[in-house]
This record gives C-alpha cells, sequence and structure tokens, in this order.
C-alpha cells in the first residue's frame, strides 16, 4: 500500500502497510480525479489479550537481560525506528499506522509472574520492564499493568531495570524510590534529541526533550538510580548531538550512559525510508547512504555482536566520540547501580503479602 500524500497528525508512520502474513496485498492508484486531502486522525484502540506467561526470554549476546516483562503490544508513542513494528504482523496487523493505533493490552499479568516466580528452580536475575514496547506509554494511565508490576517485583525483593522516555514513570515515583532503597532498581531514559521538530516528527507522542530531562532530574533526586541511552543515533539527523546529549543528562543526574544505532529490521526499512522522504528528503540519500556502509551493505544487519552498533568508519567514530564525552562526564558503568538479588524471596512464601 503506498505513502499518503500527507502524513497523520501526531503519529510516526506516514502510511500503513500490509503486513507480510497477509495473501492479498492491495495498491494505491491514481485515477486521474483531483482531490484534496487532509491529513487524517486515526483514533487509538485497545484490545484485551489474556496471556499464558507473564516472562519472555532471549538467549542474545547483545542484551544485558535475559528475561523481561512486556505489558502492551504496540505503542501510541510512535516512535518511526521502533525495531519492535514488525512483531504487529504476528496479529494480522499493519507494522505501520495500526502499531500506533491498534494496540493491545494484556490482562492478568501481575498474576502469571506471580506464578512464574513460585515455580521450583526459579532463579533471580533482574528482570527488564519494556524490552519490546514503553511499559509507560498513555494507556497505562487507565490499565495500570506497570506498576502492578513493580509493587509484586518489591514485595519479593526482585530487581528489574526500566527503560522508558514517558514522564507517566514519575507517578510511581516513591514506589521506584524504595525500591532503590534495597538496590531492587535502575532506570534508564532514552534521549534521542534536544530539538523539539525532529522529536515531533520522529517520536510524535513521546516526552519532549525538557520533559525527559526533568525525569531523569526528579528521579536522581529520589534516589534513584538512572542512567540514560543516546538510542537510536541516526547518520546525519542526530549524531551531532551526543556530546550535547550526555552533557545536559549528565547535568541533571545521568549517572550511566550507553547508545546504539538505527536498526532496520523487515517492515522498518521501508517505513523510515518513507518518514525521511517525507521530512528530510534533501537528506534522505545521505542517511541511507551511510546507514548501509555502517550495515555491510545493507539497510539492516540482525548478526548477533552487530545489530546493536553496526560497523565500519561512522561506526567507529561515533563510539570514539560517545566513549570520550561519557568518560569526561564521568559516566562509565558505576558499582552503585548494581542491582541485588540476594534479597528475593518467593510469592508463596509471603502470605502476609499474597495471602
Amino acid at each position: 500500500m503506498t505513502s499518503p500524500s500527507r502524513p497523520m497528525k501526531g503519529r510516526g508512520a506516514t502510511y500503513n502497510p500490509d503486513n507480510r502474513f497477509q495473501p492479498t496485498h492491495s495498491t494505491r492508484e491514481d485515477d486521474g480525479w483531483w482531490q484534496e486531502e487532509l491529513p487524517p486522525r486515526i483514533a487509538t484502540q485497545v484490545q484485551f489479550e489474556a496471556p499464558r506467561t507473564a516472562l519472555s526470554w532471549n538467549q542474545s549476546p547483545d542484551l544485558g537481560f535475559d528475561r523481561s516483562l512486556n505489558p502492551y503490544r504496540g505503542c501510541e508513542h510512535g516512535c518511526i525506528y521502533c525495531y519492535a513494528r514488525p512483531s504487529h504482523a504476528y496479529w494480522d496487523l499493519s507494522p505501520g499506522i495500526d502499531f500506533e493505533t491498534r494496540l493491545i493490552a494484556k490482562t492478568g499479568m501481575a498474576d502469571r509472574l506471580r506464578e512464574e516466580l513460585c515455580k521450583p528452580g526459579y532463579v533471580c536475575r533482574p528482570i527488564n520492564l519494556s524490552g519490546n514496547t514503553d511499559c509507560y506509554q498513555p494507556i497505562e494511565v487507565q490499565h495500570g499493568t506497570t506498576r502492578s508490576l513493580l509493587e509484586l517485583l518489591l514485595a519479593c525483593r526482585h530487581p528489574v531495570t526500566l527503560v522508558t522516555k514517558s514522564a507517566l514513570i514519575l507517578r510511581d515515583r516513591e514506589l521506584l524510590a524504595e525500591m532503590a532503597r534495597l538496590r531492587l532498581v535502575r532506570v534508564f531514559v532514552s534521549l534521542t534529541s534536544l530539538d523539539n521538530e525532529l522529536k515531533r516528527t520522529l517520536e510524535p507522542r513521546t516526552a519532549s526533550p525538557a520533559a525527559r530531562l526533568k525525569i531523569i532530574r526528579e528521579l536522581h533526586q529520589a534516589g534513584i538510580p538512572v542512567g540514560v541511552l543516546v538510542a537510536p543515533v541516526i547518520p546525519a539527523i542526530n549524531d551531532s548531538e551526543i556530546e550535547t546529549l550526555l552533557a545536559r543528562a549528565a547535568d541533571a543526574g545521568a549517572r550511566s550512559a550507553n547508545w546504539t544505532l538505527l536498526r532496520l529490521p523487515r517492515e522498518v526499512s521501508p517505513l523510515f525510508e518513507a518518514w525521511l522522504e517525507q521530512h528530510y528528503p534533501e537528506r534522505a540519500g545521505k542517511v541511507m547512504s551511510l546507514i548501509r556502509q555502517s550495515r555491510g551493505g545493507h539497510a539492516n544487519d540482525s548478526r548477533f555482536g552487530h545489530r546493536m552498533r553496526g560497523e565500519g568508519l561512522f561506526v567507529d567514530m561515533i563510539d570514539q566520540r560517545f566513549r570520550r564525552a561519557a568518560k569526561r562526564l564521568g559516566m562509565g558503568r558505576r558499582a552503585d547501580m548494581d542491582l541485588d538479588t540476594t534479597r528475593f524471596r518467593a510469592p508463596h512464601a509471603q502470605q502476609d503479602l499474597f495471602g
């Protein structure tokens, strides 16, 4: 399905491609009749899933965790680069506009997690919240699944890591502060750009750059270990901001930092290229050329050890700049961000909490 002439207000994707499992595909054709098109508005829809399990497991050497919790499928934040977009095809939905507007909320997640933490032989290691989509996206306001999971993890003394670009995390500041006191949590705030106009098109329904710096500042002031993820670094779009992003994050209280290169798996590549043509047509060719130079001549490289960072001269330059700036700002890995797994107590042993 071809891209519409004008983007949808408040959405990241410029069109809604067919998912790869559909047996038939449709294409828009110009019939010669002119008609003025206004940018369409699509309301967010939410359906529900009762999952059989809560934890998702991985063996990827590129990730710093082997288990994660994902309360929601799809994400209203609408980040055009989101690597989770292709997963929407498994629900017979498009990775484009559908990913941002047709969301799936998982029900009973805390109950499923409680059952899994009670299993004989369960070994406590940090759980990552938001491994796929942001656990603090707007529908969390109505559903509260993330908070219920954090309450359970605190009661069990189970460590957790969080990644977000939403100011909604401040709702749970007191809960997170209690977890931090027991060395059970660390938070990472994704900071992509300080340019409000770029943020508006790249990540349309996320918190503003100023709001994200406020998140870092207020979490730090509450005693919650917080780091910053400069992610993704997009060649010729936001790579010039690396040093400034790190400096502003450090001033706000971030004590660790990491970065990843833009990933364009499956349907994300054509969606991102359509976004480039819509918003940055004069440099679209340069952006994609630098991406391919960093991905072995392709738009994406899914190999372990390569997919997060890429390779080549451009990547080496970015990594050197990042490391130098982070070192100058004292934003390396810190011992005070290590989490404690020794306090864990299985829920079935806590009748006063769950009885």
